[in-house]
């Protein structure tokens, strides 16, 4: 009696690195952090302005470029590249910041045009994330509102917007920090200590990188 071969089964993928996730969150919070004594107007020294460009650096950045390369080679397209795309807004934060610090201004026309841009990137990208997380949803929608206000503070020059800012900041780097904590605890504990909603849209097929 001749036996059957048994078909090969591909091995399942393994990831270069540990989930990333959570160290670009925790960047983005912590810049958010820094950013938020200046979005309410509690402190506009230079030394303010000084000293929040280089959190901008180190972890907004900084955290969100390592987590964006280690999510792409991870084969997490969603995830690399937004992470990615945002460590270089906060560059660009940097730069703005620490130009301040200087008493350099940017020119308003070039941030202007490059927010508008951002506004769409991220409007198409929370649409993508809400096939996976109400919550995702939520944070990605959180952003396209701060652009958005953004764009029309300087559009119409109303102070008016500049609470909304401010606000968006807090709402950002709250969801930043929470997403974290469930990827780290609820993996620790075995239980969704910090339960996360399942996604707003249905894919109409298996999505291969996220």
């Amino acid at each position: 009696m001749q036996d059957t071969p048994t078909p090969a089964v591909a091995p399942a993928p393994v990831n270069l690195f540990a989930e990333p996730t959570p160290l670009g969150l925790l960047g983005l919070a912590v810049g958010c952090a820094a950013l938020i004594p200046i979005a309410f107007g509690w402190s506009l020294t230079p030394a303010a302005f000084r000293t929040a460009a280089f959190y901008c650096l180190y972890f907004g950045a900084g955290c969100q470029f390592i987590a964006g390369i280690m999510s792409l080679a991870n084969k997490n397209l969603l995830g690399g590249t937004l992470f990615t795309t945002f460590a270089f807004n906060w560059l660009m934060n940097y730069q703005t910041l620490a130009g301040l610090a200087e008493g350099r201004l940017p020119d308003p026309h070039i941030i202007l045009s490059v927010d508008v841009i951002f506004l769409v990137i991220f409007v198409v990208l929370t649409y993508a994330f809400g096939f996976f997380s109400k919550l995702l949803f939520a944070f990605l929608l959180d952003i396209v509102a701060l652009f958005a206000c953004r764009i029309l503070k300087e559009l119409t020059h109303a102070p008016v917007f500049a609470l909304p800012i401010a606000l968006a900041t807090v709402v950002l780097a709250g969801i930043a920090l929470y997403l974290a904590f469930a990827i780290l605890v609820n993996s620790a504990a075995g239980r969704p200590v910090f339960p996360v909603p399942g996604p707003l849209f249905k894919a109409a097929g298996p999505v291969a990188a996220h």
